[in-house]
């Protein structure tokens, strides 16, 4: 079942006389369930195909419909609302509030839902044990790593149970080791709720945590790598190889 759909996805700024098309009429699937990396050197178009795909900015043609809804022609209060219900977002700085606490910042998406006080803790605890941050529930942002803070900002995303997860560079603000964690618990969660995950990242390590990666050159899809029955490490080395041909930075260890 795809979760979303974009077709003839085009982006562009200025005006006529001043025009630059970022997005050149991408056409892309994601099943529900499937943890997909977007790639590409600076430049190439892929934070705004993010952006145009999970609302926060308007295509300028084409059509994107995400669990069967069609957003791009949705008026701005029902666009909100399918956001809010819908969509989890995982950001490079976290994006948390700094007067709330850990507890407080997960349960936000929550607090906006007609969803009890016994069910939204129930709810709590399952995804802040699953991602190894329910002993810091009670601490504010500014007394945690910035590993337990992504993990934070991950377990908001998670529980609401969106129909697609959009994570931003989320691992570009850690250290390998609180990327590898987060990583591995975001693929851990992919499998174990069919959680549908989109995630722009330049790091291949990244990258090869996810089932599909797509590379984006000039506004277009370039290619694309299945990770099929494939290792990780295997998995990592053609991302690789892609990313060399593509002219990408490449990933030094």
């Amino acid at each position: 079942m795809h979760i979303l759909q974009a077709q003839k996805i085009h982006k562009s700024y200025g005006n006529k006389f001043n025009k630059q098309e970022v997005l050149q009429g991408i056409d892309l699937n994601i099943e529900q369930g499937e943890f997909v990396s977007i790639m590409g050197a600076s430049g190439s178009g892929k934070t705004t195909l993010l952006n145009v795909l999970s609302s926060i900015d308007q295509v300028s043609q084409g059509t994107i419909k995400i669990d069967g809804s069609l957003i791009t022609n949705m008026k701005s209060k029902k666009l909100a609302e399918f956001r809010k219900n819908n969509l989890g977002f995982i950001f490079q700085e976290y994006n948390l509030l700094d007067t709330l606490t850990v507890k407080e910042n997960i349960l936000l998406p929550l607090s906006i839902q007609n969803v009890s006080k016994k069910e939204a803790n129930q709810k709590f605890e399952t995804v802040a044990n699953e991602l190894g941050i329910y002993d810091a529930r009670d601490k504010y942002p500014n007394e945690i790593s910035g590993g337990q803070k992504q993990r934070t900002s991950a377990a908001r995303a998670f529980i609401h149970k969106p129909s697609i997860i959009f994570a931003d560079e989320p691992t570009g603000a850690l250290d390998s080791k609180s990327a590898s964690n987060l990583l591995d618990k975001l693929s851990e969660l992919n499998k174990k709720r069919n959680s549908t995950i989109m995630m722009v990242t330049h790091d291949p390590v990244a990258a090869s945590y996810s089932s599909r990666v797509i590379f984006i050159k000039d506004g277009q899809i370039y290619s694309q790598l299945n990770k099929g029955h494939e290792d990780r490490q295997s998995f990592f080395k053609d991302i690789m190889k892609t990313q060399g041909v593509l002219g990408g930075v490449q990933y030094e260890h």
